[in-house]
């Protein structure tokens, strides 16, 4: 029971960050294309957008903070300590896009100002959502559950570039979200854009999968040891699949498409991570049961999370339901 519950919790948390990825990842990819549209209704329509929704998305990295800190609180002494400087940096950039949503709309001579801050959070915390993860996958320096490496060991080239891969990903995500939510002249810019943000993307995946590969011998053990490579190859496969699709969709001007598949593509590459790491939850050593809480708090927070999480995803659903359709620069907006 011990194990299962451990694996549980391994999976509501997956589930739990990539809900968020989904979510909050193409309104912050807003703020990452806001530098390319100077013009005023353009921006203002974008931002509508993801006026109604744009923070209940933030819910779902609550849930993964917390139920790591319930199921997995050994990750809180090793993983936090590791990153303690992208992580507090990731925060002041959510502040800095939250705050630029409520006051922009309420500004007038400083607009402009609150536009500087909407991309400057939106791409801090993007690129340092990206090194946490690139530091995780490169692995922290454990003794006997304990973070005994330095202050800036999450600072490497491969980190950074992890952190530009998120850009390009959120961007991306952002580009497929506005086609499917604008019309016109926006959103022929939007098919422009996102036909070479696409590509760059699958260039990302391919570097960062060979990097791993050639660079972390754990990870290509589990990839190509053991005969693992015939059951993980429809990853890959699926990935050029999803490209070629969005391509294919962008050319014949297929509005939902593009957002589907390039919310495919994104589960795909994070598949692909957890692939690589598990059951490690944080490599090279810590797997998830060595990081569990105890049986009690475990089923404890797991009641609780049961109860609420229904009701979470319930309520996104209809959130997303009620404000569907087309939005442009017109509309009430952010108020």
């Amino acid at each position: 029971m011990q194990i299962e519950l451990a694996v549980l919790w391994a999976v509501i948390i997956a589930l739990g960050v990539f809900l968020y990825i989904m979510l909050d990842g193409f309104d912050l990819g807003i703020g990452l294309l806001f530098p390319f549209f100077e013009a005023k209704g353009d921006r203002q329509a974008m931002l509508n957008t993801v006026a109604p929704v744009w923070d209940g998305n933030e819910t779902f990295l609550v849930l993964g903070g917390a139920g790591l800190y319930g199921a997995f609180p050994v990750v809180y002494s090793t993983l936090l300590p590791a990153n303690y400087l992208p992580l507090i940096l990731m925060v002041v950039g959510l502040i800095f896009r939250g705050a630029a949503f409520e006051l922009r709309a309420k500004a007038n001579r400083t607009q402009h100002a609150w536009d500087l801050a909407f991309i400057g959070g939106s791409g801090i915390a993007t690129l340092c959502q990206g090194i946490v993860l690139g530091s995780l996958l490169q692995g922290t320096t454990i003794v006997d559950g304990r973070f005994v490496g330095g202050a800036f060991d999450w600072l490497s080239p491969f980190s950074l570039f992890c952190g530009i891969g998120l850009l390009v990903t959120y961007a991306s995500l952002a580009c497929g979200w506005l086609i499917l939510k604008t019309d016109g002249e926006l959103q022929l810019k939007m098919r422009l854009l996102m036909r070479p943000l696409v590509y760059v993307l699958l260039g990302v995946i391919a570097v960062v999968s060979l990097w791993t590969v050639v660079g972390l011998p754990m990870v290509a053990h589990r990839w190509f040891g053991g005969g693992n490579l015939i059951y993980f190859l429809p990853v890959p496969i699926l990935v050029i699949t999803c490209v070629w699709g969005i391509v294919r969709s962008l050319r014949s001007y297929a509005e939902a498409m593009p957002f589907i598949l390039t919310l495919a593509l994104s589960f795909l590459g994070y598949s692909g991570l957890l692939i690589s790491i598990w059951p490690n939850i944080v490599p090279p050593s810590l797997t998830i049961w060595q990081a569990s809480s105890s049986h009690s708090s475990q089923l404890f927070s797991l009641v609780g999370t049961v109860m609420i999480l229904p009701f979470n995803l319930v309520y996104h659903a209809m959130q997303y339901r009620v404000f569907r359709g087309k939005v442009s620069a017109r509309d009430t907006g952010y108020h």
